[in-house]
């Protein structure tokens, strides 16, 4: 009997110490994963949330989380307006879920929608936008032409169409000095 029970004890031990290093090895396995995914892996199963985005400047954007890139994020706000938010000026996010989307799965659209692509989208519609800049600063009026790395706007007051006597001026803004483009949806 000794020895049935000494044989007992040492089998559970040895499967005590299994469990515990299969348990080591997924927390080990779920923290390397974890540290893989980006915060657009984060933000795409966010998709049709709502999301509170504060970023570069003290802005803060709230609304339905529409699409998301690496080098922007598109949310409708509540008023309707869409807000292109630049990726660079995201400081934080708020009211994501637990879940993420798995690490660097991105279709070879998404690879060429960048920045300069949805800006030229927005020049072409002719929207009336309202640009937030980083250091707190808004600008009115449509964008007329996108470079490699800046915007041309002609400015306008709000709410009013780029006609020749509403443009009160030109100006040229860097995307890095972009924080969001606010347009009416």
């Amino acid at each position: 009997m000794r020895w049935d029970e000494l044989f007992a004890d040492l089998d559970a031990q040895v499967e005590a110490r299994q469990i515990a290093e299969r348990s080591a090895e997924i927390e080990d396995r779920t923290r390397y994963e974890f540290g893989q995914l980006t915060l657009v892996d984060r933000l795409r199963v966010a998709i049709g949330g709502q999301v509170r985005i504060r970023c570069a400047g003290g802005t803060t954007i709230a609304g339905r989380l529409d699409r998301v890139h690496p080098e922007w994020l598109l949310l409708i706000e509540a008023t309707g307006r869409e807000a292109l938010v630049v990726g660079r000026a995201v400081r934080s996010v708020g009211g994501l879920g637990p879940w993420s989307a798995a690490a660097g799965v991105r279709s070879e659209v998404d690879a060429r929608l960048g920045l300069r692509y949805a800006l030229r989208t927005i020049a072409r519609d002719r929207s009336a936008v309202r640009i937030q800049l980083r250091d707190g600063e808004t600008l009115d009026g449509t964008l007329d032409r996108i470079g490699a790395d800046f915007a041309e706007l002609a400015e306008h007051p709000p709410g009013e169409f780029r006609r020749r006597a509403e443009v009160t001026g030109f100006v040229t803004v860097p995307f890095p000095a972009i924080v969001a483009v606010r347009r009416d949806g």
